[in-house]
């Protein structure tokens, strides 16, 4: 679990400020214990980066064509499938083209007023909104730092069950996705519990992860990667389970990039969202990536491994990307189009 950094107590140095502080201010040579990240309680959660739209009725249900090769649908396949999809925005990236749909507008007045409140940290939907808002910090600054353009925010969309999109209808059953038409990331809340409960991926990190990954889709949308690799695809239908790799790697990367640079990150007032990240955090990440991978899905759920249908990776090459951009911090070091991956 998370821990919230709280104000210091009376009589103890200022600095100090959560168990993993005070652990290196009384005992150094526990320093580098295995404690969990603290997510800072004095930053303020902006709930405008968020669409919640739960309870307002969603979409008309699923009619995506989930890219992953075979036909499955239905019990332990098709819930593995919803799960490849769900890490990989995969349901409206690059290999399903939806007509039709639009957009709904939710209502964040519940949303605001439960993540102002006390012990706000507490609530799942509030901890994502945090984790959403130190995720645009970081590419506000990094995308022009790196690559010269100006980063344009994306809402994340909050839903449950079902919902309408510029991509089309989906329901939970695809797992969060980024849908480059209306540039929104969408996920229903519930999908952690899947995670966690069928793949075994239960570290409070895998959640950020998730939305960092989905975020490096919009970044990939704003620097023109994504269309360059749609047409790529359309030209060389043979090689686009290929491209769609190369693309969901890069986004693992660009997640380790934002891991890397978390504790940087801060609201609009100057307070830090993160006081700290341990190693056992990042390796919630990774543990994540890898039961996500083509080849664990596959084997997962009693399939051939066939790399030629493989659409967002290995395990081993998950494990890599994201280890990449981590451990460089810089998403220019992000290229998986130059070379073999």
């Amino acid at each position: 679990m998370y821990r919230a950094a709280r104000s210091a107590r009376p009589g103890l140095p200022h600095k100090i400020i959560g168990y993993r502080n005070l652990v290196r201010h009384l005992i150094p040579e526990l320093a580098e214990i295995g404690v969990t990240m603290e997510l800072n309680e004095n930053a303020r959660i902006d709930t405008s980066q968020v669409d919640d739209r739960r309870g307002s009725g969603g979409g008309g249900g699923l009619g995506i064509p989930i890219p992953v090769g075979g036909g499955g649908k239905g019990g332990l396949v098709g819930l593995l499938i919803a799960v490849v999809v769900a890490l990989v925005g995969g349901g409206f990236g690059l290999n399903a083209a939806i007509d039709g749909g639009g957009s709904d507008q939710g209502d964040n007045s519940s949303l605001e007023q439960k993540c102002s409140a006390d012990n706000a940290l507490d609530q799942l939907d509030c901890r994502n909104t945090l984790y959403v808002n130190s995720i645009q910090a970081y590419w506000q600054t990094a995308l022009p730092e790196r690559f010269g353009e100006r980063y344009q925010a994306a809402d994340t969309v909050f839903f449950s069950r079902a919902v309408s999109t510029g991509c089309g209808n989906a329901d939970s059953g695809v797992g969060p996705f980024y849908c480059p038409a209306d540039r929104q990331v969408y996920i229903d809340l519930t999908f952690y519990q899947v995670l966690a409960d069928q793949l075994g991926a239960s570290g409070e990190f895998a959640q950020p992860y998730v939305l960092a990954h989905e975020y490096g889709h919009h970044v990939q949308t704003l620097l023109g990667t994504e269309q360059q690799v749609r047409r790529q695809q359309q030209r060389d239908p043979n090689n686009a389970n290929a491209l769609s790799v190369k693309m969901e790697l890069q986004a693992d990367c660009y997640a380790g990039a934002w891991a890397k640079n978390a504790t940087g990150t801060a609201d609009a007032s100057g307070q830090k969202i993160f006081t700290s990240i341990s190693e056992q955090d990042i390796s919630q990440a990774i543990d994540a990536a890898e039961k996500i991978g083509d080849d664990a899905i596959s084997k997962r759920a009693n399939r051939p491994v066939n790399p030629d249908e493989f659409t967002h990776g290995t395990s081993e090459q998950r494990r890599e990307w994201f280890t990449r951009g981590y451990e460089s911090g810089d998403p220019k070091q992000c290229d998986t189009f130059s070379g073999s991956v």
